[in-house]
C-alpha cells in the first residue's frame, strides 16, 4: 500500500468506533482500496465469495462495493471535521459477472456544503460495464467528544 492509502486508511480508522472494528462490511467482500484520492477512488472486489444462488456476482454486493468507494469519496472531499451518510444509492446492473474481479471507480459529480453525491462504474475484468450506482450523503459536523 502505498503512502498517501496508508495515511488515509489511518484517517479513516481513527472515525470508527474501535468495538466495531473488527465487523467492517468492505473486509467482508474482499474490498481492496486501489486508488484513493478526492477525484477519484477505485476499488476491487472478488466475485468469489459475493455470488448469488444462481453463481453470479449479487447485486447487493455490486451495491456494498459502490458506496464503500462512494463514501470514500465523499468523505475525503467533506473534510475530517465533518461526517458523511448516505441517504441514496441507486444502483443499475448491466450485466451479470461469474468470475474474477469487479473494479469500481467513483468520482464526485457534485460537492456541496450540506450535500455529495458521486457516480461509480463498476467493471469486469474485460472492462466491460456491469453496474452503473449513484451515492447521495449528506455531510453533517463530526460530533465533539
Amino acid at each position: 500500500m502505498s503512502d498517501h492509502l496508508s495515511e488515509f486508511a489511518g484517517e479513516q480508522l481513527a472515525g470508527i468506533d474501535p468495538t466495531f472494528a473488527d465487523e467492517q462490511l468492505n473486509d467482508k467482500i474482499g474490498l481492496t482500496f486501489v486508488e484513493v484520492g478526492p477525484e477519484r477512488v477505485v476499488g476491487t472486489m472478488p466475485v468469489r465469495g459475493n455470488r448469488q444462488p444462481y453463481g453470479l456476482l449479487h447485486g447487493g454486493a455490486n451495491a456494498v462495493l459502490a458506496e464503500a468507494l462512494g463514501s470514500t469519496v465523499a468523505a475525503l472531499n467533506a473534510g475530517p471535521d465533518k461526517l458523511t451518510l448516505g441517504f441514496e444509492l441507486s444502483c443499475t446492473h448491466h450485466r451479470g459477472v461469474t468470475d474474477g474481479v469487479v473494479t469500481g471507480v467513483a468520482v464526485p459529480v457534485h460537492v456541496g456544503r450540506g450535500t455529495i453525491t458521486t457516480e461509480i462504474v463498476l467493471t469486469d475484468e474485460r472492462g466491460k460495464r456491469t453496474c452503473t450506482a449513484r451515492l447521495s450523503c449528506i455531510v453533517r459536523d463530526r460530533p465533539r467528544d
